[in-house]
């Protein structure tokens, strides 16, 4: 057993650094998309935001050109939901997290019962025939597969293809300013290579820890949506650093890894929605506390934006707007310092002014501060 113990502001200076939120990065949206171990991605502009409170003078075309290009792609991986990853994440990851989708096939109450007793495998050759011939929205390939399979609802359809195929959706989905619902084809199509299935977990569990570590193996697994991650720690064992938390739990990470001093100074900041540093972890006290989580992740599953305040979230924020006006809400879950209110009060004005520049009005407000 490891005699290093790691409090829990330890494992929060870790977790800021690594995310780059304890100061500004001057990473090229390329470049913090890999470090980050990817984006979460499953509404289009989270990413946005979450590049905007990490890199120093970032603007929304910056990533929308990497979309365009093909640089980066949006893709369901990790968790079973949409991430924006660079291409050779992608095809290395989504076969490590298939069983995750396999499982989802008729594990899902909502479709499995349609589609039982039907050959799913050939629904995803089907409908990867299709994508070949032209991207198809969900609409559209569940009205083609329907053909196939009459009597069978197209979203049922829909989400076999969806499980066992790497479907990207393609832009202008996930490009700022732009809108209409996600658009299909396969890494394949859009990239011209297929997933690497010869790629080991190890590599991934590595990636995680240089994003997101110390981390137990519990951790990794919520990160990934996956099991049996503890075979892979032990085999990474002799490579990797271990310690404990304040609750005993093994953590491991890189031996070269930074772990700020734990009084290392934490800038008040604004995470965007969804940001995946609220996701990320079995154990999420190292950022957000257990009562403060059931506030700000909906029973729906939507993730407000946040605000951090000493390294660890303290309240939730948003923006309302309307065609001349535009205003950030912010919401303290309690009282906090009047210097770092004043920089989050900065720090909305100037994401209004990146958010909304045709607005011609930005208010920034406080409430519940009482």
């Amino acid at each position: 057993m490891s005699d290093t113990l790691l409090s829990r502001r330890a494992l929060n200076r870790a977790m800021l650094d690594r995310q780059l939120l304890l100061r500004r990065s001057k990473m090229t949206a390329l470049e913090a998309v890999e470090h980050l171990a990817g984006l979460q991605a499953q509404a289009p502009n989270p990413p946005y935001f979450a590049l905007w409170t990490r890199l120093h003078g970032f603007h929304q075309e910056d990533l929308a050109n990497l979309l365009l290009d093909k640089s980066v792609v949006r893709i369901a991986l990790m968790r079973g939901t949409v991430h924006l990853v660079t291409p050779s994440d992608a095809l290395a990851w989504r076969p490590i997290v298939q069983p995750l989708y396999d499982r989802s096939v008729l594990g899902n109450t909502q479709f499995g019962p349609d589609i039982k007793g039907l050959d799913h495998q050939e629904i995803a050759r089907t409908a990867r025939k299709l994508l070949g011939e032209r991207p198809l929205s969900s609409a559209g390939l569940g009205a083609e597969l329907a053909k196939h399979w009459e009597g069978t609802a197209p979203s049922s359809l829909v989400h076999v293809a969806r499980a066992l195929l790497p479907l990207v959706q393609i832009p202008p989905r996930g490009v700022w300013g732009k809108s209409g619902q996600p658009t299909y084809q396969t890494t394949g199509d859009w990239l011209g290579a297929e997933p690497d299935e010869s790629l080991s977990p190890e590599a991934m569990f590595k990636r995680y820890l240089a994003a997101f570590g110390p981390a137990s193996v519990q951790d990794a697994q919520a990160w990934a949506g996956i099991t049996k991650l503890g075979d892979v720690a032990e085999r990474l064992r002799p490579e990797l650093r271990t310690f404990r938390d304040e609750n005993g739990r093994e953590l491991f990470d890189l031996p070269e890894a930074s772990r700020p001093d734990p009084d290392t100074p934490a800038p008040a900041r604004l995470l965007g929605p969804f940001d995946q540093t609220v996701l990320s972890y079995a154990d999420r006290t190292r950022v957000i506390s257990d009562e403060h989580r059931k506030v700000v992740i909906t029973q729906n599953g939507l993730v407000k934006g946040t605000i951090l305040v000493g390294g660890f979230v303290k309240g939730f924020w948003e923006i309302k707007a309307a065609k001349k006006a535009a205003t950030v809400v912010i919401t303290p879950f309690e009282r906090v310092p009047k210097r770092d209110l004043e920089a989050l009060e900065s720090s909305a004005h100037q994401l209004l002014a990146w958010a909304h520049p045709k607005a011609e009005s930005h208010t920034v407000v406080a409430e519940n501060l009482d």
